[in-house]
């Protein structure tokens, strides 16, 4: 007999994985602005508040630097925090405490001190915020050693790697999207956990490998369904998690296919992209058969008008052109 499931957004999945873990482990807390009696700013957290009650489910100042210094002192004394950001845009004002101790904590003091903790928040282009509200902060943070990133695309992956990270004894930062938080999608009723730095092949293909993550992978996969109607077959694989890199997943699809494109909504420069992009080159080089190509955010701040936030991030236009270029 299947498992039985539920059509759940992905809202629901961020709550129901916080809940468990709650349940499984009383080390677990949440922290953050507005978590509490307020029941969170995209209301990922709630019914939290009367359920476990406020030594569990902590209102914060609005004061980043503070709180994720406070999170990673409780993680290293014994606790499982989950740190919600209300943006990941601010993070960058606690980004101190993430980099240098979160990060290196382990490493500095010989072992001694483990830093289990979760950073999580909805990360990258929202609706017409304009450029402090915008920034994609994956290839910032992964750039540290220490540090693990998570990115889901969907319900099922969300609440499956989120207990999976709140498990994990090391910093993580999960990634989510605002405007994703109502994506629908079936998740078991009976309790997983996926494994963290394992990428996903969503759909199989042999004319072209499409990778990317988080709300790119959507539309990706959008594309690939259109591209099929004109007998192109694409498999799309969603990395899911973006730190550690699943290598060995994107370089067997590529022997395959022969072709590449990486799809992300940051920035063309020194991007996630351009790191499997020269990974990719080292490792399946003799298997391509035309350059990697790369579809990324402008290289310019985020605009608040509509039309022009629409041309500036990855869209399906963009996408469909490069998959053009990429088979010619």
């Amino acid at each position: 007999m299947p498992p039985k499931t539920q059509v759940i957004e992905i809202r629901e999945a961020l709550r129901q994985a916080l809940d468990e873990e709650m349940a499984h482990d009383d080390h677990v807390v949440i922290l953050g602005e507005e978590v509490a009696e307020y029941n969170g700013a995209y209301k990922v957290t709630k019914g939290m508040l009367d359920k476990w009650g406020p030594e569990r489910v902590l209102d914060t100042p609005i004061a980043e630097l503070g709180f994720a210094g406070l999170g990673i002192g409780a993680a290293m004394t014994g606790l499982r925090p989950v740190v919600e950001f209300m943006s990941w845009n601010f993070s960058f004002v606690g980004a101190d405490q993430i980099l240098s101790n979160a990060a290196k904590m382990y490493y500095m003091s010989g072992g001694r001190f483990s830093v289990p903790i979760v950073f999580r928040g909805p990360n990258g282009t929202a609706a017409q915020v304009s450029s402090q509200h915008s920034h994609c902060v994956e290839s910032l943070y992964s750039n540290i050693p220490g540090l693990i990133v998570i990115a889901p695309s969907n319900p099922y992956d969300t609440k499956g790697l989120l207990k999976a990270a709140i498990r994990n004894n090391n910093p993580v930062l999960f990634l989510e999207n605002e405007l994703d938080y109502g994506l629908k999608g079936e998740v078991p009723l009976e309790e997983y956990v996926l494994p963290i730095g394992k990428a996903k092949v969503v759909r199989e293909g042999r004319d072209l490998t499409l990778i990317s993550y988080s709300r790119m992978l959507n539309l990706c996969l959008e594309e690939a369904k259109e591209a099929a109607k004109r007998g192109i077959e694409i498999e799309v694989i969603d990395l899911c998690t973006i730190k550690p890199l699943d290598i060995g997943t994107l370089v067997r699809s590529v022997q395959k296919t022969h072709r590449c494109l990486l799809v992300e909504e940051g920035h063309f420069f020194a991007g996630i992209t351009a790191e499997i992009a020269a990974e990719l080159q080292e490792f399946a080089f003799d298997s391509l058969d035309a350059p990697i190509g790369r579809v990324c955010q402008r290289e310019t701040p985020m605009p608040y008008s509509k039309v022009l936030e629409a041309e500036t991030i990855p869209n399906r236009r963009r996408i469909r052109e490069a998959i053009e270029k990429t088979l010619r």
